[in-house]
């Protein structure tokens, strides 16, 4: 035989040997991201969904997808163990390169903060916001209220308008004569001494 009609079975094979090593190599750095997860960090599962590793066992990896909320899933389901910034990036909206990400207030995950008394200086800010946040709310309801008086002002126009349609529609009925023809026609067969007959 000669080299040249085996050089393409060759090629095919050395292609085939190359797609099923990177596929394990793939395989093997999957396996190792999975087994180097640690709680705390951040997931990705195959589905898509984003969460926080709360505890990993053998086969299995505990993770809280929403505050308080947790749920069981196999090993094999998470995507990709996402770094901390990353994370915070996609599920908070927190910009790493945003010099400001520090001064975004925190939402807790409990009411009991909320109750504590704010300092002079934070009182008076958080007064001003709400007056800010109180003129914005009032100027919206007149205006609401505004468009309602209008809305209700063209709906009586309307409505007048049809039932004065209605009224000149009833006064204007046909019957299929003329009124000159009919008055002539009763006037006749009175005179003839006929009755009328409808």
């Amino acid at each position: 035989m000669n080299i040249v009609t085996l050089l393409p079975f060759i090629v095919l094979i050395g292609a085939m040997f190359l797609m099923t090593r990177s596929a394990k190599n793939k395989q093997r750095q999957a396996q190792q991201m999975r087994n180097d997860m640690q709680p705390g960090s951040g997931v990705r599962t195959i589905g898509g969904m984003y969460a926080t590793v709360k505890e990993v066992h053998d086969d299995t990896v505990l993770l809280e997808v929403a505050p308080g909320v947790h749920a069981i899933y196999a090993k094999n389901s998470v995507g990709a163990v996402l770094s901390d910034a990353e994370y915070n990036h996609i599920v908070h909206g927190i910009d790493p390169d945003d010099e400001d990400a520090t001064d975004t207030p925190v939402v807790p995950d409990d009411a009991s903060s909320l109750t504590e008394s704010v300092d002079a200086d934070g009182d008076s800010a958080d007064k001003a916001v709400a007056l800010e946040k109180t003129d914005t709310l009032e100027k919206a309801d007149t205006v609401e209220k505004t468009d309602e008086a209008a809305e209700k002002t063209e709906a009586a126009e309307k409505t007048d308008a049809v039932e004065k349609a209605d009224e000149a529609d009833v006064k204007k009925i046909d019957l299929g004569k003329d009124d000159t023809v009919a008055a002539a026609t009763s006037e006749d067969d009175k005179r003839d001494g006929g009755t009328d007959a409808k």
